[in-house]
């Protein structure tokens, strides 16, 4: 599969590389990233074809949306899709300190949960100012859940629905200041949880399908048939299918460090990369439209193309079936439909 390959949402007029660039990194996250470096992992991307940027208001404290807004707009709008967040409202506090919430250096401005109808639109106001992007395509509510909120989670949720987030979302959409709106999240129950309640579009999903865990399959099944688009965030999981020994940001124990070794001797008989087979999975599933890869550098968006980009033979699939990594009823090869696709809007 190339980079440059598209899918289109179903039930919008939206078509998204099925390789997309994470701008986390260009808010300074883990470690401060120049503006060099900034520079170098877009033109990169832009150069492997990639034409899918995410970020968040929440990254670098707005320092990524205000570093992507001078790049993207150098480029031609009608070729670009860029997605970012609502669900915190960036409050000017000059006591933020020289790394927050993993943040190097953020700017000075606190982010403070607020998914009501009012907080939704002056959250997407402002993404639209720092951006300098008058209809973002995509607008994702950022970071809902019940892990993420705890016992506070039924306030927050009771923001989105009978505050009137949600309904933000549609006024947004009906407007045509974006095209499609849906969640962001960790959590992939709160992906199932607002499908019940309202007419999402698409979500972006990090970590919850990967070689490692696809616990979330009957969601994405469910997506599927309602025609709702998956973005793949974190197919590395937090890095571990790239090399490191971390697993959602913590230690990975000695369990999940045997099954990484176990695909990897897979992909080794293969003759392929550990990081392509993890990038290339979640396509696998029909409900996946975009996979999107952070990367700091130039050379390091190069890799990812380049392990996107190798082929994968389906005997990697079958091996790690076989083993029970892989599970038995999740998708590991194309339709022929997807096929067509991917040729119609190369």
């Amino acid at each position: 599969m190339k980079a440059t390959h598209r899918r289109r949402l179903r039930n919008r007029d939206l078509s998204l590389t099925v390789m997309g660039l994470g701008c986390a990194q260009m808010g300074n996250l883990y470690r401060w990233t120049s503006q060099e470096e900034a520079q170098g992992a877009f033109d990169a991307a832009w150069e492997g074809g990639i034409r899918l940027f995410d970020t968040a208001p929440f990254y670098g404290y707005t320092r990524s949306e205000r570093r992507l807004g001078t790049m993207i707009t150098e480029k031609p709008r009608e070729e670009y899709v860029v997605s970012t967040k609502v669900g915190r409202i960036m409050v000017p506090d000059d006591t933020v300190g020289a790394e927050e919430d993993s943040f190097v250096a953020p700017l000075p401005f606190r982010p403070v949960y607020d998914y009501s109808h009012d907080a939704i639109l002056r959250s997407f106001e402002a993404s639209r100012q720092r951006l300098g992007v008058f209809s973002p395509d995509i607008l994702y509510v950022h970071d809902i859940g019940r892990m993420t909120h705890g016992e506070r989670h039924d306030h927050y949720w009771a923001q989105l629905t009978t505050g009137g987030g949600f309904k933000a979302l549609g006024e947004l959409r009906a407007a045509g200041l974006v095209k499609a709106v849906g969640l962001g999240v960790n959590e992939w129950q709160a992906v199932s949880e607002a499908m019940d309640v309202f007419d999402i579009d698409i979500a972006m999903l990090a970590g919850r399908y990967t070689l490692l865990e696809q616990d979330s399959l009957p969601l994405l099944d469910r997506a599927e048939k309602a025609g709702v688009g998956i973005v793949i965030a974190g197919a590395f999981n937090s890095g571990l299918l790239a090399g490191n020994r971390k697993f959602n940001y913590a230690d990975a124990p000695q369990p999940m460090l045997a099954k990484v070794a176990a695909i990897e001797t897979a992909c080794t008989e293969a003759g392929i990369s550990l990081q392509a087979a993890a990038l290339a999975f979640p396509l696998l599933h029909p409900a996946v439209v975009s996979v999107v890869s952070g990367a700091r550098t130039a050379q390091q968006i190069r890799a990812n193309i380049g392990w996107f980009e190798e082929e994968i033979p389906s005997s990697v699939w079958q091996a790690l079936k076989e083993q029970g990594i892989i599970a038995a009823d999740a998708p590991t090869s194309f339709t022929a439909s997807d096929e067509v696709e991917h040729e119609q809007h190369a």
